[in-house]
């Protein structure tokens, strides 16, 4: 039977649903009353300064516009599919069909993530495992097909290397229940299934919503979140052939990542709709027999929103946590928390891109590009106690590297841009940015741009473009970068959606690592 829809109807039902299969949460509502005793503020204001940019040596091939844009000029006439870089090169890879949205690595392995459903339709289905023992050659050594794997891993696909320990939870869309599957990871490159039933059959399914996931630092307990409902669970895996749900509750409509101190009784959990919220989480640290979480604080902000996941560090002593914002143009936001009840903002790292006085242009730019424009997403700092640099991915402006050494000094010192795979979304079946490019204009920057236009800093003249009109089926003119950069020396091992995993080698004359380096991503 011929559909009744006109074809402009279709399209836009199909808009709909690839919205409401990426978007972080379903709607934007207010954070409602959690009756939890503690500290609670709301800040206004857009930071409108943008780390120094890099000094580019002479092999690079630098950015052509303003610092983390990739112009509609570079993006139409191809030259973005050359990609851009700043003191890193590119030594090896692994495309495979497209990195999905949260890989991560262990010793000389990486586990890249699954993106339901497109990763059933490649010929490896479910979590690749790749030896990078010679990171010029990656070579996929075991393929993870458990249900939670074959759902879709999103964001939930986490390492303890204390412990040895593997664990991805099932998301097919948005937000996925029940699934997790655990495993040893002794020998990296063969994973082996230590919980064939609780979580990984079928029949027994745990009582958890899964979209974001992370451990505690003894690796005895991993935390899962839903981000549509905000459910919390707190997953005992003391026995990691059975684990066991000990703690859940529902701090907000919204919650995304998360982030511990080092003796794990404190978690920094990322408030989806922007902000953060300080939890004591000791008594489930204890193992109480009916632990209790008491909120400590809880504080958001209008500066950018999805807030993704927090990196707890600390400056000679001094407790901080770098909390990365998904959307909004919020940035990366350095947060004081050596007082538990009273959290504070003290910078905020930011491209040229990201600036309030920015966001017209980079309206035009990305338009076209698909939901995502230029944003932080995860992060990783090369040590817990007192980093000196911190790489971040940053969804279409690529990989992002900053010298983090005078937390109140920072500055960015080399960046890689991935080559844009335009033309080639069939092939991205793993890809989220693939299956996302059927919308066209970037519109999880919405709430950014209507708060500039209330600033008087929006000129809709320079929001309009070549591009502007594309408001369906995106050309993958830039990439998607969204899973941490994990420290390896002087290289970088992460992986974007639509190049897959990457070993980025970064110059000598703008990083040293230190003696001490543990790549750290807080969870």
């Amino acid at each position: 039977m011929k559909s009744p829809l006109h074809p402009w109807a279709r399209r836009a039902l199909v808009t709909a649903a690839a919205a409401a299969l990426l978007l972080p949460t379903g709607t934007l509502a207010a954070q409602p009353p959690s009756g939890a005793s503690g500290h609670v503020e709301e800040i206004a204001g857009l930071t409108d300064i943008a780390a120094a940019r890099a000094e580019c040596g002479p092999d690079a091939s630098p950015e052509s516009g303003l610092q983390g844009d990739v112009p509609a000029d570079d993006r139409n006439s191809g030259r973005s599919s050359q990609g851009y870089r700043c003191n890193v090169r590119q030594i090896g890879g692994y495309s495979g069909r497209g990195g999905a949205i949260s890989s991560v690595s262990f010793e000389n392995c990486v586990y890249v993530g699954t993106f339901f459903p497109g990763n059933l339709l490649g010929p490896e289905q479910g979590v690749q495992v790749l030896d990078i023992s010679d990171p010029t050659a990656p070579v996929l050594t075991a393929t993870l097909n458990e249900p939670a794997m074959l759902a879709g891993t999103w964001e939930s696909l986490k390492v303890n290397a204390e412990r040895k320990l593997l664990v991805g939870a099932g998301a097919p869309v948005l937000t996925g229940a029940g699934l997790l599957s655990v495993y040893d990871i002794s020998d990296c490159a063969h994973p082996r299934l230590l919980n064939p039933g609780p979580g990984t059959s079928l029949n027994m399914p745990l009582p958890i919503t899964a979209h974001e996931g992370g451990f505690s630092p003894d690796g005895n307990t991993y935390w899962s979140s839903g981000v549509a409902p905000g459910l919390v669970s707190a997953v005992d895996l003391t026995d990691p052939a059975h684990p066991r749900v000990i703690w859940q509750n529902l701090p907000g409509f919204s919650m995304h990542g998360f982030g511990f101190s080092p003796d794990g009784n404190t978690m920094y959990l990322a408030n989806n709709f922007g902000g953060l919220m300080v939890m004591d989480i000791s008594a489930v640290q204890r193992r109480d027999p009916n632990p209790q979480v008491r909120q400590l604080a809880n504080i958001t902000w209008t500066d950018g929103w999805a807030t993704q996941h927090n990196i707890p560090v600390s400056y000679d002593g001094k407790p901080y946590i770098f909390a990365t914002n998904e959307a909004g143009s919020g940035g990366v936001k350095l947060i004081d928390v050596s007082d538990g009840a009273d959290p504070r903002i003290v910078n905020t790292i930011k491209l040229e891109i990201d600036l309030p006085e920015n966001e017209d242009v980079a309206m035009a730019s990305a338009a076209g590009g698909s939901l995502f424009g230029y944003d932080a997403h995860y992060c990783a700092a090369d040590r817990p106690t007192n980093p000196t640099a911190l790489a971040c991915s940053w969804t279409s402006s690529g990989i992002r590297v900053f010298d983090v050494r005078d937390p109140f000094a920072i500055r960015e010192i080399a960046y890689y841009n991935p080559p844009a795979r335009t033309g080639h979304n069939t092939e991205l079946t793993n890809s989220p940015h693939a299956l996302a490019s059927i919308i066209g204009p970037p519109l999880l920057a919405g709430p950014t741009v209507v708060q500039t236009m209330l600033r008087g800093q929006f000129d809709l003249s320079q929001a309009t473009g070549p591009r502007s009109g594309m408001l369906a089926f995106g050309d993958l003119s830039t990439d998607w970068c969204f899973s941490a950069p994990e420290w390896r020396g002087n290289q970088l091992w992460t992986t974007c959606a639509d190049n897959g995993f990457l070993a980025l080698q970064l110059d000598s004359g703008v990083y040293r690592p230190p003696a001490d380096q543990r790549s750290t991503i807080g969870s």
